[in-house]
């Protein structure tokens, strides 16, 4: 088996992944639908497949990193899919932030293929990326996690492996829950303060370093008082894993009643046009109320 790396996807975090591949010295594969954005990783060595399953031809580790299900799906198990192609005893990540339904057929899947199987979504954002500062939260064998882990560990500070496949899609989904939840709160909450006749800076300092004070908060804050809506996380991927999240926690009994609620001030971001701008531009809705 070859020390070829396979990564398919190069969107915001795909893309800062590849180029810390690269940097670690290892034999790059990569795949994109919109094939433009593949150019400077090719610059810096990287090769360029026409299909998903021409990228993972030979090589040892295949890493996804795509939108939602049906990207997902289709990247694995469409036509000319990366199953198609995928070697025996290869290594398939799945990094995106998906189902743990999506997660469980992709499990029977990959073994029918020769393959195994980690999903391993990551926290962090496109500066986690490009810095290689993720963290991967893997659910699979010891035994496959240990084969990745070279790869893995180029592209993060950190590794925590928490159980069995599924595992790491479980916990991405309740992370995403609880910031998706901060975001929308800080926007109803900056939105107060700038109609309040407060200080807006003073007020931020407060809740930054007081006791709601958490980076994400600190992150978004700026971001939001600033209007700077680069992406980082973009919004309507947000609000996708909000309706993930409460699926999954309705097969637990659980009801994510403050989910519904920012899902739906996501939503309404998304029918002013902001649905490709960070999460952070949730509040403008709320200002132009």
């Amino acid at each position: 088996m070859s020390d070829t790396v396979a990564i398919l996807g190069l969107g915001t975090m795909g893309s800062g992944m590849a180029g810390n591949l690269l940097k670690a010295g290892f034999s790059l594969t990569v795949y994109n639908r919109t094939a433009s954005k593949a150019e400077a990783l090719v610059k810096d060595g990287a090769r360029l497949a026409s299909t998903p399953a021409e990228a993972v031809k030979g090589a040892s580790i295949v890493i996804a990193m795509l939108a939602d299900d049906k990207a997902s799906r289709e990247i694995w198990a469409g036509r000319d899919g990366a199953l198609e192609g995928v070697p025996p005893g290869s290594v398939l990540i799945e990094s995106s932030t998906v189902s743990p339904a999506w997660i469980a057929e992709l499990a029977q899947l990959a073994p029918a293929h020769g393959a195994e199987l980690l999903d391993a979504p990551v926290t962090g954002s496109r500066m986690q990326a490009a810095a290689g500062q993720l963290t991967f939260l893997v659910g699979g064998s010891d035994r496959t996690l240990e084969a990745a882990t070279p790869v893995l560990k180029a592209m993060s500070k950190e590794i925590v492996h928490l159980g069995p496949v599924g595992s790491g899609a479980k916990m991405k989904l309740i992370n995403n829950f609880i910031c998706g939840v901060q975001v929308a709160s800080l926007a109803e909450g900056l939105t107060w303060i700038e109609r309040s006749g407060l200080d807006r800076d003073k007020a931020l300092s407060i809740l930054k370093n007081g006791a709601p004070g958490s980076p994400l908060l600190a992150a978004i804050a700026d971001r939001m008082a600033s209007h700077n809506y680069a992406v980082n996380f973009l919004l309507r991927l947000m609000t996708k894993d909000l309706a993930y999240a409460e699926s999954e926690a309705s097969s637990c009994g659980v009801h994510l009643e403050t989910s519904e609620a920012a899902r739906s001030l996501f939503e309404t971001a998304i029918a002013k046009g902001f649905g490709e701008e960070d999460m952070s531009s949730v509040i403008e809705p709320l200002r132009s109320v």
